[in-house]
């Protein structure tokens, strides 16, 4: 899989995390939304920094139930069927400054995407429900997530749609996350 596309995928579940972590508090609702205006939206129901993942080591899993990349190589093709359904285990380290700048788990990446709109994005009770489209030069990017939160913990449901990027040709993917927090970090890389 390219990484850049991996990476969206993921960096678009670390954007929803720090804005989802309660299961009471705060409601959402969004429509056609920069997540700038989500953010300011999550601030003004009041919740501001209660909203939030605790910092910390976190571990989880990743599970890939589908990967449709129709312009890849034959046999690339089959090394990644071989791997789906199988949950790929990481591990990260969420430090307070991290928290603090909305980037969690995905520190030094973007958190504000100019070329990324919630088509929708929903919050209560602890449940998200969201929508995100991006254009990049790269090709269009759109992501469903479907998930639940506390502040120890997290689980989310994707798919992401690539459409046009260079080189590969369409991109079509499912998968599911889950972490939590095991406790401090260890000061060593993850």
């Amino acid at each position: 899989m390219r990484p850049v596309l991996y990476r969206s995928a993921l960096l678009s579940c670390a954007l929803a995390l720090p804005l989802a972590a309660c299961n009471s508090g705060p409601e959402v609702s969004a429509t056609n939304a920069t997540q700038a205006e989500v953010q300011a939206q999550v601030e003004a129901s009041g919740a501001g920094k209660d909203i939030t993942i605790e910092p910390g080591r976190w571990e989880g899993t990743m599970t890939i139930h589908t990967l449709d990349m129709p312009g890849i190589p034959p046999a690339a093709r089959e090394q990644m069927k071989a791997q789906m359904g199988a949950a790929r285990s990481f591990a990260n380290c969420v430090t307070p400054d991290d928290v603090k700048a909305q980037k969690a788990f995905f520190t030094g990446d973007d958190t504000n995407d100019p070329n990324c709109k919630y088509d929708h994005f929903n919050l209560k009770g602890g449940k998200i429900d969201a929508a995100l489209s991006c254009s990049r030069p790269e090709g269009k990017m759109t992501m469903t997530m479907d998930g639940d939160y506390a502040p120890d913990r997290y689980r989310m449901d994707m798919n992401s749609k690539m459409e046009g990027a260079a080189a590969v040709g369409a991109m079509d993917m499912k998968m599911s996350v889950e972490a939590k927090r095991v406790g401090d970090c260890r000061g060593t890389p993850d």
